[in-house]
């Protein structure tokens, strides 16, 4: 016999490219022990390739298919039908007719029979593709079958199988289908079974959906279904459903629609033995298979029959734990303002660095980094203390984990680690540098601070130069210390001006009842490395102005040979040498700049290109200088007007005095906070340089492709490679893979060890109607015209624009000088984007959920930066 036709018995999940998804799970499951599965057998991938390959007509309609894009809805119709009528006008050929009869004769050949459709790329651990091909149910008779099977090979091109292959990019010639008959179940009740609950993500709860007759009443919507959720063998939840219709199958072949008896429309379909029944099949599948399960079931003479198991894609990974204990994660990149997937190599290496400042691992969950705060959260002094330092970190963040510390027993057996005893003689420490700081506001402590940086960061400039091989991995690790030390030192003065800021907010609220007026104070102070960054790069566009040869150039710059291209334009030296200038003192930075493996500006200088032009067509010559001294004189007019105000009130001299200390302080040390982030960046930097010639050597030596191979290995990893010159490749391949998985993942804020996902929300009671709420974090109101923008490099701004994005860091402080205003979808009133826009007198709003997806591109909105939402008009 030829391989057409298998059976569920000769089936397991290495039979995936023959039998597809669906197929090598019914194998897989027939196997066990305990599960009954009906029996079956599958029509192979084989099978569907004879009949396509003998079809030279299907040749050009694929091709044609090939170049549709998900839009021509029309053409995709058209096309795919056309498809189906050809693949269902096929007389299957002899040798295939016979194995099916085969297998049919084998189970019964006047017994009915379901005809499922089982593709390639479909019920995968990280593609569902469900539901995207039919199934044919109580189908009787070998002709009838025989039929069927054609339908289902045909319906690889339904219009939504050819669109969802589109947009999930799969090519729609290298997807086969194989085609499961499998023996009907009559059922008297049926259902989908989920072992991780799909509306919180709790894998510690299975959720049971249950309706009586077929399933397919449940999966067409006709019905609503019982609803039983399960914890750890306890029903914790039921929902039982008005169930007026059910789908039965009929005699003769096919189904049919039936009422429900009145008295029997509201009886819970499924007892409470029964449902405990199925959950305890349902781990057990999920424990065979080694993740979380899509089960679907079916109840027929009181014996549960699964008629299939996937795995569910749409859960986000969570990390396991050693212990029974409940712990609660924080996403690491939402408090950074990077919440894309990081390589092995970055997120290891900033694993090793943020292990020498906080004194813990930092778990990875699909590709991002969290924070472990069970310990903080199991104090109620800590847990208070914690909770209320988030508002300027992310609120959306707060209040969920103020959702959670309501739940009492869970928060009852959150995990208690051991404090740390240097953790909390850091915090002694920085406790007594920021009052010293504060004391003594002093401008020079800064100078000192930058300069101290300046030559740390210059020495491993020298010292990374002449390091290789096992050397260089060693150092870099005992490095991290030192660098921890030199960092450190500057936190009194971060401390200082946050101190200052809150309370500047806090009084003047209180005594003049204006709020957040410290934004207005903090414009173009000194020793902000990140706004002068945008402030600088407006001199680098003056120096462009002045070519139009090499303005028109800008527009299509080729990356390889930028400079070279430049050298041979009118005025392209001049601007060579301004860019690279403005490269050497912040050509370290990027988006999502922690991830050592992002391109940084001085790999890649047309970055910048797009925020040059928007300077140019912004802004007239010298405008560095005219923000800086527009800035500077409304927050000295400010100071001004508030000390005035504050002399006429009683007590008045006293509040004054005290007031213009704490402007002085502001000023003094607020631009700081920014300074640190530069310094850690720019001595990442060194040590991707001095990777990278590793990375050189292994390419040489055959043990890896290209240097950026080295991405996808972790810190140890590529240690081992460099020490042995060794490497599996296959390891690169498989990350690769993973990590383009784990970039179409949106992270949650806020996670638990059961992997449930917890949610903030906003009280919306004070905003218009409509409003979209949000963190006030800038004050100002302004309306425009929104530009949503995804990638800094893809900013085309004008003057008056909103930008409106996921969220900014550092890399993006140059649009800041072409905008009016700012949304973002992550941050608080401390995270980057709220920092540079108070500095620039910006409005700002942020932590804006979905902002990007509910506020159009080009759409007019108004932004209320001191009430914390936007309109969209």
């Amino acid at each position: 016999m030829n391989s057409y036709v298998l059976s569920f018995q000769e089936i397991d999940r290495h039979k995936l490219m023959a039998v597809g998804g669906k197929g090598a799970n019914l194998g897989e499951l027939s196997r066990i022990e305990g599960i009954r599965v009906p029996e079956g057998f599958c029509i192979t991938t084989e099978a569907y390739k004879k009949i396509i390959n003998e079809t030279p007509e299907l040749d050009s309609l694929l091709e044609q298919l090939s170049l549709l894009k998900a839009e021509d809805r029309q053409k995709i119709s058209e096309i795919s039908g056309m498809i189906r009528r050809v693949i269902e006008g096929i007389i299957i050929s002899k040798d295939i007719e016979e194995e099916v009869l085969h297998y049919l004769a084998r189970y019964g050949e006047n017994n009915a029979y379901a005809v499922r459709s089982s593709a390639t790329a479909e019920d995968l651990p990280t593609a569902s593709f469900a539901g995207q091909q039919d199934t044919y149910l109580n189908i009787k008779g070998k002709d009838s079958i025989l039929k069927h099977i054609s339908m289902c090979w045909a319906s690889l091109f339904t219009d939504r199988a050819v669109t969802y292959r589109i947009r999930n990019n799969f090519g729609h010639s290298k997807v086969y289908l194989s085609v499961i008959v499998q023996r009907m179940v009559f059922p008297q009740a049926s259902g989908i079974m989920f072992t991780a609950d799909p509306v919180t993500s709790n894998r510690r709860v299975s959720s049971i959906d249950a309706s009586l007759g077929l399933g397919e009443a449940l999966v067409s919507g006709l019905v609503n279904a019982d609803i039983y959720k399960v914890r750890e063998g306890r029903i914790v939840d039921k929902k039982v459903s008005t169930k007026k219709l059910a789908i039965y199958a009929i005699e003769e072949g096919g189904t049919e629609e039936r009422e429900i008896e009145t008295e029997h429309q509201n009886m819970q379909t499924l007892t409470d033995e029964q449902i405990l029944q199925l959950e305890r099949m349902g781990r057990t599948i999920e424990s065979y298979f080694g993740n979380p399960q899509d089960i679907e079931w079916c109840l027929y003479e009181n014996k549960f029959y699964i008629v299939q198991s996937r795995p569910i894609t749409t859960l986000y990974p969570v990390s396991e734990v050693k212990d029974d204990k409940n712990h609660v994660y924080i996403s690491f990149g939402h408090r950074q303002m990077m919440t894309e997937a990081m390589k092995p190599l970055g997120l290891t290496i900033f694993q090793e660095w943020m292990k020498r400042i906080t004194g813990s691992e930092m778990p990875e969950m699909g590709g991002r980094l969290y924070m472990d705060i069970s310990n903080e959260l199991a104090s109620p002094l800590m847990s208070k203390f914690y909770l209320k330092s988030l508002v300027t970190v992310d609120v959306l963040m707060q209040k969920a984990l103020y959702n959670l510390m309501k739940r009492k027993d869970f928060v009852k057996n959150l995990y208690r680690g051991k404090t740390s005893k240097s953790g909390a003689s850091m915090w002694l420490k920085w406790g007594i540098d920021t009052v010293k700081t504060y004391r003594r506001n002093d401008p020079e402590i800064l100078r000192t601070l930058i300069a101290q940086n300046e030559a740390f960061i210059h020495s491993r400039e020298l010292k990374f130069a002449n390091l290789s091989g096992i050397e260089l991995f060693d150092f870099i690790l005992k490095d991290f210390e030192e660098r921890k030390n030199t960092l450190f030192k500057g936190y009194g003065a971060v401390f200082s001006g946050a101190y200052a800021s809150s309370w500047l907010n806090k009084n003047l609220q209180k005594w003049l009842g204006e709020k957040n007026v410290a934004d207005v104070l903090a414009q173009s102070i000194s020793n902000n490395v990140t706004s002068e960054m945008g402030l600088e790069l407006l001199d680098v566009a003056d120096v462009a102005r002045q070519y139009p040869e090499v303005i028109e150039y800008f527009e299509q710059a080729n990356d390889d040979t930028f400079f070279d291209d430049l050298m041979k334009l009118k005025g392209g030296k001049a601007v060579a040498d301004s860019i690279k200038s403005y490269l050497k003192k912040y050509g370290m930075r990027c988006s999502a700049e922690i991830d050592i493996t992002r391109t940084r500006w001085s790999e890649k200088p047309t970055i910048l290109l797009p925020m040059i032009l928007n300077n140019i067509k912004a802004f007239g010559p010298n405008a560095h200088s005219v923000k800086f001294e527009q800035g500077l004189q409304e927050a000295r007019q400010k100071e001004q007007e508030i000390l005035s105000r504050l002399e006429q009130m009683p007590g008045g001299k006293s509040k004054a005095k005290k007031t213009k200390k704490m402007i002085s302080v502001l000023r003094n040390f607020a631009g700081y906070r920014e300074y640190n982030k530069y310094s850690l960046v720019s001595y990442l930097w060194i040590i991707k340089q001095a990777l990278l010639k590793e990375a050189d050597n292994l390419v040489q030596k055959g043990v890896i492709r290209e240097k950026e191979d080295i991405y996808y290995l972790t810190f140890w990893e590529l240690w081992e490679a460099v020490k042995t010159n060794r490497l599996d490749y296959s390891l690169i391949t498989k990350r690769k893979e993973e990590h383009e998985v784990f970039e179409k993942l949106t992270p949650p804020r806020v996670i638990t060890s059961e992997g449930e996902v917890i949610s903030g929300e906003y009280d919306t009671g004070n905003i218009p109607q409509g409003a979209l709420a949000g963190v006030p974090v800038s004050s100002g109101i302004i309306e425009g015209r929104a530009r949503v923008i995804l990638r800094m490099e893809d900013a085309d701004i004008e003057e008056g624009d909103i930008l409106v994005t996921a969220y900014t860091d550092p890399s993006w402080t140059p649009v800041f000088t072409s905008i009016k205003g700012l949304v973002t979808e992550v941050g608080g009133m401390m995270t980057h984007g709220a920092v540079v826009a108070r500095e620039y007198g910006l409005p700002a709003v942020v932590s804006v959920e979905d902002a990007t997806k509910l506020i159009k591109d080009g759409q007019r909105i108004r932004i209320n930066g001191t009430e914390g939402y936007v309109e969209l008009l």
